[in-house]
């Protein structure tokens, strides 16, 4: 497909200013790096990133019913957002189980937005509409009027404390705030996809250059670095996150992408609150694990997994623990082999390189 097919992020003039290489991701036109995947993986560790994610999603809801209707079409339990300006990770899910897509919910003072993949932008807005009649709410699509940054790293918080204001460091994780800075309104959740503590800031999509270059001049005496999706994904896997397409598809359900901690079936009827509760009780032959591998070769998508001579499973998502030191891959095996310290191998070229089940994640931020 050639580049000028491709959709751009009213950010697409800045990352080439910034000699980013750019990629097709999901029909837009990406930075998959600025100077090294390694040097942005590591500035979100230890110092601050900036990514361009206005390629997601955001949708609208709004309606006496909105609450219902959320509480209808994801896998978590929306009334444990009990005061606005809260937010949660969740799961659209198919009545199957298998996910539509995962998703953010923001609950503000009078509506619920959504934030949903870039590339599941039209799926999920059709798929939420063909249920949306029965809650007598509206839907808005809001994905082409905002720009959407992520703030991510030990530094975020000063950073943006010090454009916004001192408050927005006592904002609690998954939080949400608003804010004016040199006269444009901005607001901002307290998550990410990291690993790190930081922000996902919206602006208006005719503002959002003039954020990006002001967080990068204001975070350069931070070591900020503007970041492209290689250390995204870098990032979220070494951070034990799934992705869209890899941990989650049509026909990999959350619980068996191990996110049964985000399913509530107990909280009342649900797209998919059947399966997944049996699920969740145990009815599942397969399930995704982590794994460290030896060497140093890497594991990648779709490399076959072994016990023994047996193969058992795929790898979902492979790469260089970058900050960890050790190759790493999230893999979908049989049940029977999840436990922590079982013994597996992946077939990378013509080798079977031994890998062991290891605890989810493989990085957890020191708070």
């Amino acid at each position: 497909m050639s580049t000028t097919t491709l959709r751009e992020t009213p950010l697409a003039s800045a990352h080439r200013k910034l000699n980013a290489r750019m990629v097709d991701f999901a029909g837009w036109n990406m930075p998959v790096q600025y100077k090294s995947i390694v040097t942005e993986h590591m500035a979100t560790r230890e110092k601050v990133g900036l990514f361009d994610v206005s390629h997601m999603g955001e949708f609208l809801v709004t309606g006496e019913r909105a609450a219902d209707f959320v509480q209808y079409v994801i896998a978590n339990d929306v009334n444990r957002l009990t005061v606005p300006d809260r937010a949660l990770y969740s799961q659209l899910c198919y009545e199957d189980g298998g996910t539509v897509d995962d998703l953010i919910v923001y609950r503000r003072k009078d509506n619920f937005m959504l934030v949903v993949n870039a590339s599941n932008i039209d799926k999920d807005f059709a798929w939420l509409k063909s249920h949306a009649s029965q809650f007598g709410v509206s839907l808005t699509n809001l994905s082409d009027d905002l720009g959407l940054l992520a703030l991510q790293g030990p530094q975020a918080v000063p950073l943006l404390a010090e454009l916004a204001g001192g408050f927005v460091a006592d904002l609690p994780s998954f939080g949400y705030g608003e804010a004016i800075i040199d006269g444009v309104k901005i607001s901002f959740g307290r998550t990410g996809y990291t690993g790190e503590d930081g922000f996902e800031i919206f602006v208006d999509a005719a503002k959002v250059e003039w954020l990006w270059n002001t967080l990068l001049e204001k975070g350069a005496s931070r070591g900020i670095e503007p970041c492209g999706l290689g250390a995204r994904d870098t990032l979220r896997l070494e951070a034990g996150l799934p992705l869209y397409g890899h941990e989650l598809e049509k026909d990999i359900s959350p619980i068996e992408s191990g996110l049964g901690w985000s399913v509530k079936p107990d909280k009342g009827n649900f797209i998919g609150r059947d399966v997944l509760a049996k699920q969740k009780a145990g009815e599942i032959s397969r399930q995704i694990v982590c794994l460290k591998s030896e060497g140093k070769a890497l594991p990648r998508q779709g490399y076959a997994v072994f016990s023994g001579d047996k193969e058992v499973g795929a790898v979902t998502s492979g790469s260089q623990g970058i900050f960890v030191g050790y190759p790493i891959a999230f893999a979908m095996v049989s049940k029977e082999l999840t436990k922590v310290g079982t013994e597996l191998s992946i077939a990378i070229r013509d080798t079977k390189v031994p890998a062991k089940v290891v605890t989810r994640p493989w990085y957890k931020r020191k708070k």
